[in-house]
């Protein structure tokens, strides 16, 4: 006899908004009693109940799986927030303040561009603040020539600054609760103005800075760069360091420069920041993970500049200052890596290295000064300073006093001869002439072998370049390499023995060469065909690229070399190719004659 099977019961009941049950109950379970499921249960439970539950999971298991192997929600999900710089938490409070310490010539000018980002940005204060050393101008306090009328009266006259760069007399009120600060002071004031900072304990932990003052420190006989000092005072992690071939009024004017950010290892997040604090459209900035290289070359650049202006003072010319130049990068190159360990050759390419060198002894301040002192015999540093730089600080002479210092103390004269020369000039009386004395008295060079020389890192988009050139290289049979080496012919240099044998060896090449060129004047008016003229002829393009093709198949018959110069002119070029091309072209086609 067949068993009844009992009546079930779905009900699927919603018990918050959003949260869903599915239940299944027996008749019996409302009396309180939970029976014991049968077998027939499961069979009449099985196809529809799995059915279901396997859908909901396997949705529950795919959500799960796509939400932790998208890499930011990994990243979040499994990343604490205590792991993030601390820059960045405070940046989740709230855009970061941003002071500067400095408001000269440079120093405003840096002022008008960090203002301007930052009146546009959410990330930084619309505020910006600047410490200015109060003092009056023409009646007024330097304060309210800023503030009301927007203008450094003083040190940047002419050039309107943004309504949301403030002027604030105190360093203190300047810098309270600064999440950044810029450094951008002489040299000589940075120990007692960052002494002041740490004594009022306004900065908060996550505070970055960076400098961009030109200049080094020493102590015992060994230099230290101005960002250890800053860090050091204000227990700071190693601040950035900016710097290039900027000159204050063209950067002012908006015309275009460019500049470079060293940071430390760890300090990238921060060099990101700074690098969007600085960058305009027409002051661009790259970023180099060498901040004690881009600020030895940003401080010793000085020191050459003298060099320079002392051969201007003398009357000499381009090239003096071009040896000046040379020698002096390669001092600058050997200071770094003598007391600082490592310099990146990126960093003497970029705006920090030769840029800046070029543009501050062909025009800075420095070499300015530099051939006044020559000119003008018997002034010191001091009174050319107040008589040609209104106010403003030099910064060469007391760079190369602590340079001097350096290389006396510890005993390597012989390296650096320019550096000791224009000391001697500058401080001991010495003739100008002492300078280009390093040239001539200089020993030739050793001759240098290929294996003692280093070579630069050749760059990855360097290597992808060659790696698309290799792969159509290689449809002639050539590789670069090869070509490296043995680079190809001048077309004008195919020889009769070469014509001889690039007479044609097949009929079909011959057939095709015989339609190549013909007289101008045999051409017909309104002709389909793309022609050009070269050398008196007209040359119809596609039958010079069957030809290429067809010599590429036969290697042989002529050299490789021509035949990618004519395929390349024809496909790429059409009926404008450049000289180059019709050379090759009429160098294919002298190597056949044609047939009339």
């Amino acid at each position: 006899m067949q068993q009844s099977r009992p009546q079930l019961i779905g009900v699927c009941n919603q018990r918050k908004p959003g949260a869903f049950s599915c239940k299944r109950f027996h008749p019996s379970w409302q009396s309180g009693v939970v029976p014991t499921p049968t077998a027939s249960d499961s069979a009449h439970l099985g196809p529809r109940w799995h059915l279901q539950g396997r859908r909901v999971w396997n949705a529950v298991l795919l959500f799960c799986l796509f939400f932790l192997l998208t890499p930011a929600s990994m990243e979040a999900f499994l990343r604490p927030a205590s792991t993030f710089p601390p820059l960045l938490q405070a940046l989740q409070k709230g855009p970061l303040k941003v002071s500067l310490v400095g408001s000269g010539n440079w120093g405003t000018a840096v002022g008008k561009i960090v203002a301007s980002n930052a009146k546009n940005s959410h990330i930084f204060n619309t505020d910006v603040r600047m410490w200015v050393y109060e003092e009056e101008v023409e009646g007024r306090k330097l304060t309210d020539w800023i503030n009301i009328h927007h203008e450094n009266r003083k040190y940047l006259p002419g050039f309107e600054l943004p309504s949301n760069l403030r002027a604030v007399p105190s360093l203190t009120d300047a810098c309270r609760d600064a999440d950044l600060l810029v450094f951008v002071m002489p040299h000589q004031f940075i120990e007692r103005a960052c002494r002041e900072l740490r004594k009022a304990k306004l900065l908060p932990p996550h505070c970055r800075a960076i400098s961009l003052i030109k200049g080094i420190g020493v102590r015992n006989g060994w230099p230290i760069t101005l960002t250890h000092e800053i860090g050091s005072i204000l227990d700071l992690p190693k601040p950035c360091v900016l710097s290039g071939a900027n000159v204050a009024k063209d950067v002012a004017a908006e015309n275009f420069a460019e500049a470079t950010i060293g940071h430390a290892d760890g300090e990238t997040e921060t060099a990101a920041l700074w690098q969007l604090l600085f960058d305009r459209p027409n002051f661009k900035i790259n970023v180099l993970p060498d901040v004690d290289g881009v600020e030895v070359c940003g401080a010793l650049k000085n020191v050459v500049a003298l060099a320079g202006g002392f051969c201007e003072g003398m009357g000499q010319g381009t090239n003096t200052k071009a040896a000046i130049l040379r020698l002096g990068v390669e001092e600058i190159k050997t200071f770094t890596m003598l007391f600082f360990g490592d310099l990146l050759a990126d960093t003497l390419y970029d705006s920090a290295g030769y840029a800046d060198v070029i543009t501050t002894v062909f025009g800075g301040r420095n070499a300015r000064v530099a051939a006044a002192f020559v000119r003008q015999k018997g002034k010191d540093w001091d009174q050319l300073e107040k008589e040609m730089l209104n106010g403003q600080k030099l910064q060469g002479p007391a760079t190369l006093e602590l340079v001097a210092e350096v290389i006396r103390v510890n005993e390597v004269e012989h390296l650096f001869p320019l550096f000791t020369a224009t000391y001697a000039v500058a401080f001991q009386n010495a003739d100008p002439q002492a300078i280009l004395d390093v040239f001539r008295t200089e020993r030739p060079r050793s001759i240098q072998r290929s294996e003692d020389c280093v070579k630069l890192k050749v760059p990855t988009v360097v290597k992808d370049a060659r790696i698309r050139i290799a792969s159509r290289m290689k449809k002639l049979g050539r590789s670069i390499s090869e070509l490296i080496k043995n680079p190809p012919d001048t077309p004008d240099s195919v020889s009769e023995e070469s014509n001889h044998k690039a007479e044609p060896t097949c009929a079909k090449l011959r057939l095709v060469a015989g339609r190549l060129m013909w007289p101008v004047e045999d051409a017909k008016e309104g002709s389909p065909e793309h022609r050009h003229i070269v050398g008196g002829y007209e040359a119809d393009w596609g039958v010079f690229y069957g030809v290429s093709r067809h010599l590429q198949a036969c290697g042989s018959c002529i050299r490789l070399d021509l035949c990618e110069h004519l395929y390349s002119a024809a496909l790429t070029y059409g009926g404008s190719v450049p000289v180059c091309g019709n050379t090759a072209a009429l160098a294919v086609v002298s190597t056949v004659p044609p047939l009339h």
